[in-house]
């Protein structure tokens, strides 16, 4: 790549590079100028690091785990609770057992499957996929508002607001579905809605609160929050569904919904804004946090949208976005309905089995963003090499292991090998383009991760389309059909972020963007 070079001798984390403050140094990668983490101070070793072991920063990210653990789980638990609101007629029972399916296991006792058998409501595979998707269809208009918002009004109140409203909406979720089908999607929807300012709010904060080389583990850490609840609701969902607790698949919305609620307390009492407006930290954490966040510390700047728009990065960082997300929420939103009534497991077992992939992401991305860190403070790795390693791993491991789970055909437990697999690998994305947005713009990183997230939220609502049309059958075939579509849309996604997308701040980041073509001027 063009300008890769300089891109490395700008990390913080390069061997040689050392401490120094300017405004004005620049790299050229192709035909676009790109001002380096130099334009903040910057020690390569961060020997100012604060000794105490835990800083305001890390309750910030230890809330911001739980925060994501609660939004996820309001997020995935219809994908357990669905299983058991459907009535067992409206799935296609007569292909079951047709020469395209898995033959039910020889101990199968259909009472087993009981926890299905008492559903309520008459939806198709099609339907099904409507009520499952229609979450993102709230969720693709507030991702650049919320971003915005985040950066005027702060990613504290912005964040804490949307969980709270997610959260009452999924308390009042069974009462909205017992009225109608049409009210529950829309209540779906209105969770989206307030949902869709978490990324781009908490974005934002990590670029105030986090260092260069820390952002890899704090974002590993606060994000994998996200398979820490898909973990715990999954099962847990299950064992509700199953119980006569509050009614049974009820209790699946009064549960999370009420731990949102609580969550959103301790938020608000203990987080703030900035460093330098929070009652607690100590002045070493400040100072430290002050020193090297490019992050502006006052009024936010102003929208460069037509250097967002022409700018390649922003793109590919869009794209590869999507890319991950489609084969995310693929596996997400369908993944009990595939062990269902493709390796026939039983409602009691099914969350537990489903939750085991995205046990192994959450333990993956931690173990595997921390030794980045040291590699990083090692000077062994620059940040860029680690965003570009992260991504071959994080994208195309995926898309080998859905091009493997063509293969496993009936294999019960081979197929729940190749999927943790497959989800263990893509825990790598968090030290890839998750931290792309801080990396190429601290001031805007709401703002850009709502821009991206807000292309990324299209597979949410097209995905449990395509697959329920593709499934309606449910066969093995037509679940290798979905995988090889996933699988697909990793490999070429991947390939612009690979080639394009540098580890450096952008000149749009400043607050007076017109002054970006005179720095472009300027080659080093």
């Amino acid at each position: 790549m063009e300008g890769t070079e300089m891109e490395e001798k700008q990390q913080p984390g390069h061997a040689g590079a050392r401490a120094r403050q300017t405004s004005s140094s620049v790299a050229v990668i192709g035909d676009e100028a790109v001002l380096g983490e130099s334009s903040v101070a910057l020690v390569d070793d961060y020997d100012d690091r604060p000794k105490e072991w835990w800083g305001a920063r890390h309750t910030l990210a230890f809330l911001g785990f739980l925060g994501f653990a609660t939004v996820y789980a309001m997020r995935v638990n219809l994908s357990v609770a669905i299983v058991a609101m459907v009535k067992s007629e409206a799935i296609a029972n007569d292909t079951k057992n047709d020469s395209g399916a898995c033959p039910f296991p020889d101990d199968w006792d259909d009472s087993s499957d009981a926890g299905n058998q008492n559903g309520e409501f008459e939806w198709s595979e099609t339907t099904q996929g409507l009520i499952l998707g229609s979450f993102f269809y709230g969720y693709f208009f507030t991702n650049i508002p919320g971003g915005r918002a985040a950066e005027y009004f702060g990613g504290k109140r912005v964040l804490g607001l949307g969980i709270l409203v997610t959260a009452v909406l999924t308390v009042l979720s069974p009462l909205c579905a017992e009225v109608s089908t049409g009210l529950f999607v829309a209540v779906r929807i209105l969770e989206g809605l307030s949902e869709g300012v978490t990324f781009p709010a908490m974005n934002i904060l990590l670029a105030t609160w986090v260092p260069p080389l820390e952002r890899a583990k704090f974002a590993s850490v606060v994000f994998a929050g996200a398979q820490f609840g898909t973990v715990v609701t999954l099962p847990v969902s299950g064992w509700l569904c199953d119980s006569d607790f509050l009614g049974g698949w009820p209790s699946v919305f009064y549960v999370f919904g009420g731990l949102g609620i609580l969550w959103s307390l301790a938020w608000f009492l203990l987080v703030s804004d900035r460093p330098d407006i929070h009652p607690r930290i100590s002045q070493e954490e400040k100072q430290y946090i002050l020193r090297h966040c490019a992050a502006k510390k006052s009024q936010p700047v102003r929208m460069p949208w037509k250097a967002l728009v022409t700018s390649r990065p922003v793109w590919f960082l869009a794209i590869v976005h999507f890319g991950n997300n489609w084969g995310f929420y693929t596996l997400l939103t369908e993944l009990p309905t595939y062990l269902k009534e493709i390796q026939h497991f039983d409602m009691k077992s099914n969350g537990l089995v489903s939750a085991l992939p995205y046990f192994v992401m959450w333990v993956s991305s931690l173990i595997y963003s921390n030794v980045m860190e040291r590699l990083v403070a090692a000077g062994m790795l620059t940040i860029l090499k680690v965003r570009k390693i992260s991504m071959v791993i994080g994208e195309y491991g995926p898309m080998l292991g859905l091009i493997a789970m063509c293969f496993v055909k009936c294999d019960k437990t081979l197929a729940i090998v190749v999927l943790c697999v497959t989800t263990g690998c893509n825990g790598a994305i968090y030290s890839g383009y998750m931290c792309s947005h801080q990396d190429l713009a601290p001031n805007l990183a709401g703002s850009l991760m709502g821009i991206t997230n807000t292309v990324a939220s299209i597979p949410g609502f097209v995905t449990p389309l395509v697959t329920g049309a593709l499934t309606e059958t449910q066969t093995v075939d037509a679940w290798q059909t979905v995988f090889l579509i996933s699988a697909a849309v990793y490999l070429v996604t991947n390939i612009g972020y690979l080639l394009f997308v540098p580890a450096t701040v952008q000149p749009w980041n400043e607050e007076t963007p017109s002054q970006a073509p005179e720095h472009e001027e300027k080659k080093y």
